[in-house]
Parts: structure tokens; sequence; C-alpha cells
């Protein structure tokens, strides 16, 4: 269990309000779950902290997103990227109200963003998308991009925006910008430890950091790029393989609706890429295609070997993709 203090909670929702410079005339419309960091702290308290207004839904609903967007007129909202694909696939339908609300901004967190999704909603929405990184354990914002003027890259995850944010060398050295570690944080917003449990919190806190169990590193212009959460990272053969380079390569193909890569047992290789593809509606394509039209795109050793297309991929009670266990869940695994 995450402890988390009134000055942990308080301290990201002002860095939240302040990052996404809310105001007393804003109107985020919440539509993420209110048991999870994300709803709890972004929509709810960083709204209460900056003295504005919210509209709390029963829960998400593609159905009734737009009709609940008509009625309040929001300024902003914050969702995870299957919530914002969701949405994304019935905007067509709904021009009138998009025109008619004018959001400020669009933020997305607590999963990876594919750019391809981020650049749809811009056009989409005509307006600017924020992709954060945040986590339970941080009290949720961790980074961030930053607003217009500011900078903002597609797939990055932006600039530290309250935690200290730091890359970890396997000696628990911190690295330069350019080298791939552990991401590790400390702050206000931090947790001091789980409860009960002392083996979690001896492995999780090094000299002062708190490891995010995280991989990934910072360009020379300083936004921070996730590769992806360290269990998580496809073993090949000993080739170190990121899933999230796969998701969004795949992500780029205009027929595929959701996909997400995974590793599946191999038996000389110990682990070999697999993806489970959900296409657009009335889009046709093959195994085959997707691997041609992913070998402009990566690596050879990268691309997936098997592709599953399904008509749901298991999600998390967030919404988010669950790409731990999906072998097995899948009846992939042996």
């Amino acid at each position: 269990m995450v402890p988390l203090s009134h000055l942990n909670l308080c301290t990201s929702a002002k860095n939240i309000a302040q990052t996404l410079r809310l105001k007393r005339n804003d109107r985020c419309i919440n539509i993420m779950p209110l048991f999870h960091i994300h709803g709890i702290v972004c929509s709810l308290i960083s709204t209460l902290f900056s003295g504005s207004s919210i509209f709390t839904s029963s829960g998400f609903n593609a159905l009734k997103f737009f009709s609940w967007m008509n009625k309040f007129s929001p300024t902003w909202f914050s969702a995870v990227p299957t919530m914002h694909q969701a949405i994304l696939s019935r905007a067509n339908k709904n021009f009138k109200i998009i025109e008619k609300t004018k959001l400020r901004f669009i933020r997305s967190s607590s999963s990876s963003l594919p750019s391809k999704t981020m650049k749809e909603i811009e056009k989409t929405f005509q307006c600017p998308v924020i992709e954060s990184y945040g986590m339970t354990e941080a009290s949720h914002q961790m980074t961030s991009n930053y607003l217009p003027p500011g900078k903002r890259k597609a797939s990055k995850v932006g600039f530290p925006a309250g935690p200290e944010v730091q890359i970890m060398g396997e000696n628990y050295s911190i690295l330069k910008k350019g080298n791939i570690g552990e991401i590790v944080i400390k702050g206000e917003s931090v947790t001091k430890g789980y409860i009960n449990n002392i083996e979690a919190n001896n492995s999780s806190f090094v000299n002062g950091w708190f490891r995010t169990g995280d991989q990934g590193f910072y360009d020379r212009e300083g936004f921070l790029q996730l590769t992806g959460r360290i269990k998580e990272i496809i073993n090949r053969g000993g080739e170190k393989i990121s899933p999230l380079e796969i998701d969004n390569a795949i992500m780029e193909h205009e027929g595929i609706f959701q996909g997400i890569s995974f590793p599946i047992y191999h038996s000389k290789l110990g682990e070999e890429v697999a993806a489970a593809i959900i296409l657009k509606q009335d889009h046709k394509l093959t195994a085959l295609e997707l691997k041609n039209f992913l070998k402009n795109k990566l690596s050879s050793f990268k691309i997936p070997q098997k592709i599953i297309f399904l008509d749901e991929i298991p999600k998390g009670k967030t919404g988010k993709l669950q790409r731990i266990g999906l072998a097995k869940k899948l009846g992939l695994e042996k």
C-alpha cells in the first residue's frame, strides 16, 4: 500500500495547476476513475487548488462523452491513451460540439501516448495535447510537456514538473543526458515508503532517491524519453527491446486503432516479440502486410514475429492496455 500525506497530495496538485496554468474560469471534465491517482490529483485536487470548477462523470463512457462535453463546456480534460482513442473514434459524428466547446488543451498521462494519436487529437480538437508522466508513489505528476509557447514533443513526456527527476545507472550513479537507465525521483510529492513492506522499501529507495522501475533517458533538449517498464523490456536472445518503440511504430499504420507489443516464449532466444492489434472499422490488414510496413521503421529483430488481430485487448481498471501477462491471457504462454 502506498501512503500519501496531505503534503504529498497538495504539492502535486500545485505542480499540476502551475504546469497547466489553471485559472478560476477553467472547467475540467473528469472521466478518470476517482480511485486512481490520475483522477484524484490531476482532475479533482488540482481543480480545487486552482479554484476552478469540475464536472465528475460516473465513469468513462465514449457514447456519453460528447453529450457531457456539450452540456458542461469544459476547457480541458485528462485521460489515458485508450480513452483518447475511443473519443477520437466518435469525433467525426460530433464536430459541431467540438467547434462549440473550444478546449484550451487536452492532457494525457498514465501510459505512453502514440505520436500518431497525439497528432490526430490536435488536428481534431484544434488544441495542444500535453503529455505527462506520473505514478502513485509521486502523487501523480513527475514530468510534463509545456503548454504553448513552451516546447512539447510527441512520444516524449517532457521536463521535470514537480519532483527532481534523474537517470540512475546500474552502480547507482546519476547518468548524463543521452544515457539510458532507471528513472529515479525525490521531492515533497514523493511517498516516504510503503506500509508494512520493509523489503519493498529497502529495494525502492537508494541514496534518497525513489526507484520508479521505469527506464528512459534525457534527449539533447532535456525532454524525458521513456523506453518502458524495466520488467516489460523484451529480452530477445540478449537484445533488450523497448516495447514502446514497437508500439509507436505499429500505431503509425493508418488502419490500426490500437496495438501493443509483448514478449512470448521462444525455445532458443528466450523471448520473441509479439503484437496484439485492433483494426479500425472497415479496415483490412494481414500479419505479413504489417510486418512489411514495419520493415522501414524498426530493426529486423524488433519486428513482431507473432501478430494477433483482436476485437478487444485486455485492459486494467483504469483503461490501460495490459502488457504484463498478455501472452498468458491470450493463450500463448508455453
